[in-house]
């Protein structure tokens, strides 16, 4: 029997498209709120949804453990639970009246929470942590247990039924939390699922919390711009501490931007190397802030991939965005990861207020040219609390969220039509894959090799994907006519 029971509601399984890709990662904001809270000497068990089949699981949970409270705890670095998937929220509401049914008192932290507080203490949840969650979620359990009993209304950062209190300062010091409480994961679960599917092991880090620019689409609920980061010394000690004991191949730096301060990517460069705690890993970053001191220290820090919030190719649009960014930096930061043998990935963004055909023109034109080593592709998707979102709230009908992560609709009226942006998805894919397969033919012809399977379906996937090519631009022309 466990005092207290932390899940969060982001199922794989509920995400088609993610649950293809596979590539799984525990819930960090679980992790942290469950450290920090056992550190107050409380007895914590961790419901993992992130490999559940379904909620049935959560009930199972409720009933081994037979927890006091039950605290779904969302991952904040996820930037998935930061958009707020419809299936995500029903499970969410599911788990809720299952802990309430059950007799638990009911906690819930998270950016949809925070959204839609009211439509969450409809499904029997009784206080919402707003903001940085693990001192209030502290100080709740003391109020609740009477470890350390204070009126309710004097715990900042909290909303229950008609009140919501004063809003917490967030936490400067980031080097006060305690390391994620990795001992409640089943790493062998992990292990397995990453090395059977792509041949290594990754795992999730953080070294900052929030972002501090103004990009007028990105909802902030939980840290708004604030950003604090932890220190090199404290993150390079974990990556040691995770090296000895889990045995990564690899890293995902969570982060929304990695970073930020000036000369924190070279120092933690530095204290990798000389603590052999260096494993290869992928981050995110600012195209801006890719000096050449930067690239070179990413590279020095083994950094495989870096993907940046590219948007657009149309400076018109990224001025209509308040990026605060040029397509020249664009440009520069691909040229200095490159030189430096640091692979790029492109965020793309379709669909926001104003774009053009000739808008959409200049960003395959980048992709062309740039030529990066991998994409992901979105459409504008108006979250609560963005500037965005209030050009365009009018608009929106009665869904306001995307079922799952390939959804992909248009939750506002738009410069063209949903089935326009879905096919202009597979098309600047088709191009991508295209030149993709063509350049590493043209490689792998130079090597003195025989022919290998593996150029043979290259081969195949030229012609193919420039055949989906020209259908899917055709398909795109009549599309653009569409109301």
């Amino acid at each position: 029997m466990s005092q207290i029971l932390i899940g969060q509601s982001y199922y794989l399984r509920f995400d088609p498209k993610l649950w293809a890709a596979m590539q799984p990662y525990p819930p960090l904001g679980s992790l942290y709120a469950a450290a920090y809270i056992r550190q107050q000497g409380y007895e914590v068990a961790l419901f993992d949804a992130m490999l559940a089949e379904s909620e049935a699981e959560w009930e199972a949970a409720l009933v081994r453990h037979q927890p006091e409270y039950a605290v779904l705890y969302e991952d904040s670095f996820n930037y998935l639970s930061k958009m707020c998937l419809l299936r995500m929220r029903e499970a969410a509401f599911t788990m809720a009246a299952a802990a309430k049914a059950r007799g638990c008192t009911v906690i819930v932290s998270g950016s949809d929470a925070t959204d839609h507080a009211a439509s969450y203490f409809e499904h029997g949840v009784d206080f919402i942590l707003i903001g940085e969650g693990e001192i209030t979620l502290s100080e709740l359990l003391g109020q609740l247990t009477g470890r350390a009993p204070k009126p309710l209304a004097t715990i900042q950062g909290l909303a229950y039924p008609a009140t919501k209190t004063a809003p917490r300062a967030f936490e400067r010091e980031l080097d006060q939390f305690p390391f994620p409480a990795w001992d409640l994961v089943d790493i062998p679960h992990y292990q397995a699922i990453w090395r059977e599917r792509h041949g290594y092991y990754s795992m999730n880090m953080v070294t900052t919390r929030g972002c501090p620019y103004r990009c007028n689409w990105c909802a902030k609920p939980i840290y708004g711009r604030r950003y604090n980061s932890r220190s090199p010394e404290n993150v390079v000690a974990e990556m040691k501490w995770l090296k000895d004991n889990f045995q990564p191949d690899h890293i995902w730096f969570a982060d929304d931007i990695f970073g930020l301060k000036p000369g924190w990517i070279e120092q933690f460069s530095q204290l990798a190397e000389a603590q052999a705690a260096v494993i290869p890993f992928k981050c995110l970053q600012r195209v801006d802030l890719v000096t050449e001191q930067v690239a070179a220290a990413l590279a020095k820090a083994k950094c495989q991939i870096i993907w940046v919030g590219a948007e657009s190719g149309s400076q018109k649009i990224l001025e209509a965005m308040d990026k605060d960014t040029q397509v020249e930096q664009i440009y520069l930061a691909c040229e200095r990861l490159h030189r430096h043998g640091v692979k790029i990935g492109f965020f793309l963004q379709f669909g926001y207020l104003g774009e053009t055909w000739e808008d959409i023109q200049l960003t395959l034109k980048m992709v062309r040219e740039c030529q990066p080593d991998d994409i992901g592709i979105s459409v504008s998707y108006p979250l609560p609390g963005t500037k965005f979102y209030d050009k365009v709230k009018q608009e929106l009908g009665d869904k306001t969220n995307w079922q799952d992560s390939s959804d992909l609709e248009m939750l506002y009226h738009g410069p063209f039509v949903t089935e326009f942006y879905r096919e202009l998805h597979k098309r600047v894919h088709y191009e991508y894959r295209a030149r993709k397969a063509w350049q590493q033919l043209k490689y792998n012809l130079q090597q003195p090799t025989q022919l290998r399977l593996g150029q043979v379906r290259q081969t195949i996937a030229i012609p193919l994907n420039l055949v989906r090519l020209v259908h899917s631009m055709v398909k795109l022309k009549r599309l653009a006519q569409a109301v």
